[in-house]
């Protein structure tokens, strides 16, 4: 497991991707990158799994690029790596965006960079008391990818992602709290337990109806009313009859916890 880039783990119905480089801080090489796309596949075809969280193995949880090799790339005048290593990344960003299961980054420590922008790619964030986030790019001449412009924007407002990307400075885990870039802040102490805790909600609530929330929230963030409107229609009659939903309801006649299948 040592030699292994991307950890995988499936736990109570809960797939988890561990960055696996702690001597780097979980920098990506080519090969993580494309490791890490064949572990959110594998999770996205399992039927086991109806949740999936991203985190790092150590103090980071991502640290980004490997600088050492970006700057060796650079005395052959050649763009043409640098152009599929985005490339790798966009298929990350779009697979955490469009599959039909909610996905977390339990950031414990770092995530700059391509890390910072990978986390914000899922749908929800928590972090641990030593979490740090900066879109650190800026400091090595360089611009946002992995999907940040658009994130990161819809998560702060236009200036708020000006500066964080004109400027690349460090925010703390309140301060992230703050801006609505985590959605729970945990003792580091305890984290590991926090995210799994959180983590297990979602695995065993209702997945139809979770895919479908996960769609319109989408939808809400960047179409018209209209378009809102429509998802909600559509979902509504496609949920409505759905073994969960009986379930749901039976249970709330019952007063007691529903059972999800």
């Amino acid at each position: 497991m040592a030699d292994e880039l991307i950890l995988t783990e499936v736990r109570d119905r809960v797939g988890t991707a561990t960055f696996n480089r702690p001597e780097v801080m979980n920098a990506f090489t080519d090969d993580m990158r494309w490791e890490l796309l064949a572990a959110l596949e594998e999770f996205s075809a399992d039927d086991e799994v109806r949740c999936i969280v991203l985190t790092g193995a150590g103090r980071a949880f991502c640290a980004g690029g490997d600088v050492a090799s970006m700057a060796a790339l650079q005395g052959g005048d050649d763009t043409s790596v640098i152009q599929d290593r985005m490339r790798a990344g966009a298929q990350v960003v779009h697979l955490l965006a469009e599959v039909p299961k909610p996905t977390i980054a339990a950031v414990n420590g770092a995530a700059a960079g391509a890390g910072m922008n990978v986390a914000l790619a899922c749908d929800m964030r928590v972090g641990s008391d030593r979490a740090l986030f900066s879109e650190s790019f800026v400091k090595i001449g360089l611009v946002p990818d992995w999907g940040g412009f658009r994130s990161l924007t819809q998560l702060v407002g236009t200036a708020k992602a000006m500066e964080l990307m004109m400027t690349g400075d460090r925010i703390d885990a309140p301060a992230a709290e703050r801006l609505g870039l985590l959605n729970h802040v945990y003792p580091h102490e305890t984290f590991e337990e926090e995210w799994r805790a959180f983590a297990h909600r979602f695995a065993a609530g209702p997945s139809g109806t979770l895919a479908e929330i996960k769609f319109g929230v989408r939808v809400g963030a960047t179409g018209s009313l209209d378009d809102a409107l429509a998802h909600e229609y559509n979902a509504q009659s496609k949920v409505f009859l759905s073994a969960d939903a009986r379930e749901g309801m039976g249970a709330f006649i019952e007063k007691r916890p529903p059972k999800f299948a």
